[in-house]
């Protein structure tokens, strides 16, 4: 008799979260499934204003490539910058996140980059949470007694568990007809900035019952034979 096979559990992921800047630089690791996330490794980088800049970047790279080392993530996560009003500080951050790029491709690990309403969608429910909120929750989530200090640590384990959560639903729908339901929602929800994506993705996707469940058409009435 043939004995059929049944799954084994879903394997773990490591994902490096990174929120990227000069003078901080928050570095967290979190293994998951999503549903139970727990923290393997959190961080903050820190440089001195009155170094050079090429001695900063070399500081931010070389802590980089030692928590890849170390820990072996399966993916790297970086925070996207976006443009600012002060344009000295977002240059900092990016040539930052830039050296981020260069230490994962060093190692051969892809990395996805994260808008901060993203982040904030997806570990908050809302575009429109602040820090504390996001901390709060981020603790929350990764069974921790306290919020992560700095907030530059609490961003990238957000950073992190934004990767899990989404790389895994992706890869539950791809191929599917749900895949571009999932992609509407993403765009949907960066632009109405509330509600979150899974917010978003619930108002579209029909129940788990009428997807699993086809509907019998009704019989013909008697009239008009």
């Amino acid at each position: 008799m043939a004995v059929e096979a049944t799954p084994g559990p879903a394997r773990a992921t490591t994902v490096l979260g990174i929120d990227p800047g000069l003078t901080r630089c928050g570095l967290g690791v979190v293994c998951g499934p999503d549903r139970r996330p727990r923290v393997v490794a959190a961080t903050c980088v820190r440089t001195e204003p009155d170094q050079p800049l090429e001695q900063r970047l070399l500081v931010v790279q070389d802590a980089i490539e030692a928590v890849i080392a170390e820990h072996r993530p399966d993916a790297v996560a970086v925070e996207r910058v976006l443009f600012s009003a002060n344009v000295r500080s977002a240059m900092a951050t990016g040539q930052a996140a830039g050296v981020a790029l260069v230490a994962a491709a060093r190692a051969g690990l892809a990395v996805t980059p994260y808008s901060p309403n993203e982040v904030k969608q997806t570990v908050a429910g809302t575009g429109a949470a602040d820090k504390a909120a996001v901390g709060r929750l981020v603790a929350a989530q990764l069974g921790l007694d306290e919020v992560p200090r700095p907030a530059d640590v609490a961003d990238a384990l957000a950073v992190a568990l934004t990767h899990l959560a989404r790389s895994r639903l992706a890869a539950r729908v791809v191929g599917t007809a749900s895949a571009s339901v999932l992609a509407d929602a993403h765009r949907a929800a960066d632009v109405a900035a509330r509600g979150g994506w899974e917010a978003v993705l619930g108002d579209r996707l029909p129940p788990s019952s009428a997807r699993r469940t086809p509907t019998r058409s009704a019989r013909p009435s008697p009239k008009g034979r």
